[in-house]
């Protein structure tokens, strides 16, 4: 992957090639920033970069053998770490999964990663094992490349298996550069933190998600627009909204408050009977969307419309709701769609949920109280 193929970050690419041009670069970095920041990318970026035997002024050459390798990513002196299922489980066993699940979308999730492999319930980790193996392979020579690069993704799931790394962390083989991706800085060892030079990465602002919707995935500017408004910075998040999202959330929630509002049972039956079969994800993007919503109009009341972030034709409705739900209905709203989100992460029947629920909004609406 070249830098060029990364969404957005020019600051932290800036910083990323000064390390190389000024040969001030730290053996061990941890790249660290919210989920669909792209800094898994710029590693993957750097890491060629690093290595490419043709640097541009910007960029890798993206032609030598280095380059070719590092994109398929197969170059023998880049190795890869990340979490996996299972106590005896290593990277390399993952590798042909990895590398397809990096080529389709290098911005995914943990969560993603671990259900692609197979974890269902199960919880990832980076094992004893695993360290061992980090260990061998960085003892190794260097085959093609002027590094050995070890890129552990999600360091947090080392727990004090980490604690095996800290002397090759500390003092690495010649030319061995660590490149740890991170998103809770709070969750790695205090004793790698320390070992590191931290590159933060900011998460994306919603021009550079519709610039790459547009441009990568031909997605109309209207509708990139909306995408990366209820995004809120994460491309990942971006993606899986287009993938999921069959019906148009913001018609189908006004549609939805309209109803709850009439209070009409026959009416609200059929909702509820065609929204429980658009299957969980696009239930759990609707709830999303009802809380940008719900958020976005207790700025709206608060600031008289700046800085919102509704589209026009949401901006309007927003407005006249004003002369409806007022703060405390709110908060209820808001209550509501949460425990709606977490009963339907855990399977709940959508049919009674969505009635159950549909009630409660109706007697939040009508009676502007909260409901215990």
């Amino acid at each position: 992957m070249q830098f060029q193929q990364v969404i957005g970050q020019g600051k932290t690419k800036e910083v990323l090639r000064s390390m190389i041009s000024s040969d001030r670069m730290s053996h061990a970095l941890i790249f660290l920033g919210p989920e669909g920041c792209g800094k898994l990318a710029l590693a993957l970026a750097f890491a060629q970069y690093v290595l490419c035997s043709d640097k541009q002024e910007n960029d890798s050459c993206g032609k030598c053998s280095n380059c070719i390798k590092s994109a398929k990513l197969v170059h023998p002196d880049i190795h890869y770490s990340y979490p996996t299922v299972g106590t005896k489980v290593v990277s390399t066993n993952l590798l042909p999964d990895w590398r397809k699940a990096m080529i389709e979308n290098p911005y995914l999730n943990a969560n993603q990663w671990l259900q692609s492999i197979g974890a269902e319930n199960k919880q990832g980790n980076i094992t004893k094992d695993e360290c061992v193996e980090i260990i061998k392979k960085l003892s190794l020579k260097i085959f093609e490349g002027s590094h050995k690069i070890l890129l552990m993704w999600l360091p947090e799931y080392l727990g004090k298996e980490g604690n095996r790394l800290l002397k090759m962390i500390e003092e690495p083989p010649p030319n061995t550069l660590f490149i740890l991706v991170a998103e809770n800085q709070e969750m790695i060892l205090n004793t790698i933190l320390s070992r590191c030079q931290l590159v933060k990465i900011n998460q994306l602002p919603d021009e550079k998600i519709i610039e790459a919707l547009v441009k990568n995935k031909n997605v109309p500017q209207e509708k990139a627009a909306a995408t990366a408004h209820l995004a809120e910075g994460n491309y990942n998040e971006a993606l899986s909204l287009l993938e999921n999202t069959e019906n148009d959330n913001a018609i189908l929630f006004l549609e939805w408050m309209r109803l709850c509002y009439v209070g009409n049972g026959v009416s609200l039956m059929d909702w509820v009977g065609r929204f429980s079969k658009i299957g969980r994800e696009n239930q759990k993007h609707f709830l999303k969307y009802g809380l940008h919503f719900m958020r976005e109009y207790m700025l709206l009341k608060l600031t008289g419309g700046d800085n919102v972030r509704l589209l026009p034709n949401e901006l309007k409705t927003a407005q006249n709701l004003t002369k409806i739900i007022e703060w405390n209905q709110v908060e209820a709203i808001s209550t509501l769609f949460n425990e709606c989100a977490y009963y339907v992460e855990r399977n709940a029947n959508p049919r009674i949920l969505f009635l159950d629920a549909s009630l409660q909004l109706n007697q939040i609406l009508k009676t502007k109280t909260a409901v215990n």
